[in-house]
């Protein structure tokens, strides 16, 4: 080991080739992240027990129409052998777990919102994990269940491993005209529902509709002989229903109440009929003070209204949010290619541009609609806003280390060079960290068909490997210099006998770690915190045994400051000895020839 480091440091090519390997190596880990060979995400996906199942059907659907949808799709989940129960809660949501509180489980209250909470077999006795199991059966449920009741929503929702978000993909458009946002919100589903890997598309806003209200004409219910009280109460029967007696038995303590009012087939009319309405009115009639029998069709206007959709509002603002989710794929590159697609195909209609500054609203667009004139943000959210977020703070907790041990290092050695070589040793161990995540990605997506995501727990690891790489470095260094100060050795060759005898515990360091590891990079979470100390040490050992001796041997620090001679001047019929060991000249054994 000692004559292949003094090989190296001895000739200049040989030192250049380990550069220009080291820069080639760390070009080629940064790169992996932007050509794709090495996705990142914010946390990977984890197989559970459960998941459930989002229904909003139409926004005017009876709880029928509902409890129909809810139907098909427990029929189908019936036929999934891992399937062990379900439970459906119609006009309600579940009760809360995690992922409901997140995603307002507990405000759902109406006739065409239902969740169904599927629980399966241990994840530990099968071979599918939840994850697979819902890519698989989420195009087909919608495909058979999702035609039932128009502008149906299924979806997906698994338990979240990491940041509490509404959907993974989250679009909040900012408005004033609650029109133009509408068609906005529309057209950006439709991008967002061409993009691959974006499923679960949803728009947060009610379904716009026709309704009809039932107004007495109270000038012709006073001539018919009726009130207005009494046309009230039967159309409410009629309809809605009501008790209108109670019924008593041996078997009941309380009294059993009689709900009577008109069967289905007569309630129902066909979707935006109002001659069908008038029809059904006619056939009820009202009898007068008089014995006379007055059809309600007479008496009874038919007004076609609009419905009236929810305001939703933040920050002052009104607001649609639009919610996709990911399958199988990161957050990151369907929201990039969304959002170009939004700058490209957008244009005929809207002026779209994007917002200057760097932060963590980096990805928001200014919509302008050129028919009305109207301006809307339209700003990215859910995951996305978080992993930049967690990124930018765990990245400025990196810098802030670097600086801070840069600092210190400048204290202990008096030198930036030396403090230099300590950070740049540190940092490289990032080559290991990317490699690894690439041939950890390429075995899992092998073996399970998945991918292997660089993600937060990976950073953090890297992070980690900082104080583990620099203190191999300090090992090199102090050893060096005590060797030439001390016992008067050669530059060369004692950051030679340094390194050779430092190895062994660099090198019992990294196996140690590695070893401690192994068993943390098969956890789903923090699997990228196993795998990044693993070859983060792989790659700092390296680094410290073959490059941090070339840039020591480098650097002029190396030198004990007393034996730094600016200019020896020789005189004529003198003698000197042409070395590169300045220490050698002024050593004892030196002076005593001298």
């Amino acid at each position: 080991m000692e004559n292949f480091i003094y090989t190296i440091l001895s000739k200049k090519r040989n030192k250049l080739i380990v550069i220009m390997l080291v820069l080639m190596a760390m070009a080629g880990s940064v790169m992996m992240i932007p050509s794709k060979l090495v996705l990142a995400r914010m946390l990977p996906g984890k197989s559970a027990n459960t998941f459930t199942i989002y229904v909003d059907t139409a926004t005017n659907a009876s709880i029928k129409e509902t409890k129909k949808v809810t139907s098909c799709v427990v029929d189908y989940m019936t036929k999934e052998k891992e399937v062990t129960d379900m439970e459906v809660f119609l006009g309600q949501g579940a009760p809360l777990d995690y992922a409901g509180l997140v995603k307002g489980s507990a405000l759902k209250a109406l006739k065409n919102q239902a969740e169904i909470v599927i629980n399966l077999t241990d994840k530990h006795q099968r071979d599918e994990p939840s994850f697979m199991m819902v890519h698989r059966i989420r195009p087909l449920i919608n495909k058979a269940c999702g035609a039932l009741v128009p502008n149906t929503s299924i979806r997906f929702t698994e338990m979240p491993s990491g940041p509490p978000t509404l959907a993974t993909i989250v679009i909040e458009l900012y408005g004033k005209d609650a029109k133009v946002m509408r068609k906005t919100a529309e057209d950006i589903a439709a991008v967002l529902s061409e993009t691959e890997g974006l499923v679960d598309i949803d728009i947060m806003q009610d379904d716009l509709y026709t309704k009809y209200d039932l107004v007495p004409d109270k000038e012709k219910i006073i001539r018919s002989g009726l009130s207005v009280d009494q046309v009230n109460q039967i159309i409410f029967l009629a309809f809605k229903g009501m008790p209108i007696a109670v019924k008593n038995t041996r078997d009941q303590q309380d009294q059993i109440p009689i709900f009577l009012r008109l069967d289905e087939q007569t309630r129902m009319i066909e979707f935006d009929n109002k001659a069908a309405l008038l029809n059904k009115l006619s056939s009820l009639k009202l009898m007068n003070v008089k014995g006379m029998m007055v059809p309600l069709s007479e008496i009874i206007r038919v007004t076609a209204v609009e419905s009236s959709p929810s305001i939703f509002r933040k920050n002052l603002k009104n607001m649609v949010t639009i919610t996709a989710e990911c399958d199988m794929v990161s957050q990151v590159y369907p929201l990039l290619e969304a959002r170009d697609k939004m700058l490209k195909e957008l244009w005929q209609k809207y002026d779209v541009a994007k917002i200057d500054g760097i932060n963590t609203f980096m990805f928001d667009l200014d919509v302008v609609d050129h028919k009305s004139g109207a301006k809307m943000l339209l700003r990215w959210d859910g995951e996305m806003k978080v992993s930049l977020d967690t990124f930018r703070d765990l990245g400025g907790a990196f810098i802030s280390a670097l600086v801070l041990m840069f600092l210190l290092m400048v204290v202990y050695y008096k030198s930036f060079a030396l403090s230099g070589i300590v950070l740049i040793g540190s940092f490289l161990s990032i080559i290991g960290v990317i490699a690894g995540h690439w041939v950890t990605d390429k075995i899992q997506l092998y073996a399970t068909d998945t991918h292997f995501f660089l993600t937060a727990t990976s950073l953090i690891g890297f992070i980690s490997l900082m104080g583990i790489s620099a203190r191999s470095s300090l090992l090199l260094i102090d050893f060096a210099k005590s060797l030439i100060a001390e016992q008067g050795m050669e530059k060369k060759r004692a950051i030679a006998v340094a390194t050779a005898t430092r190895a062994k515990p660099i090198m019992l360091t990294a196996v140690a770690i590695i070893l401690g590891s192994l068993l943390l990079a098969t956890d789903p979470i923090f699997g990228g915190l196993g795998v990044a100390l693993i070859f983060g040490s792989m790659a700092a050992t390296l680094v410290s045994l073959f490059f941090i001796p070339v840039l020591m041997d480098n650097a002029r620090a190396m030198m004990p400051d007393k034996y730094f001679l600016n200019k020896l001047e020789v005189k004529k019929g003198s003698w000197c000895v042409i070395t590169d060991n300045i220490s050698a000249i002024l050593s004892p054994k030196f002076r005593d020839k001298k």
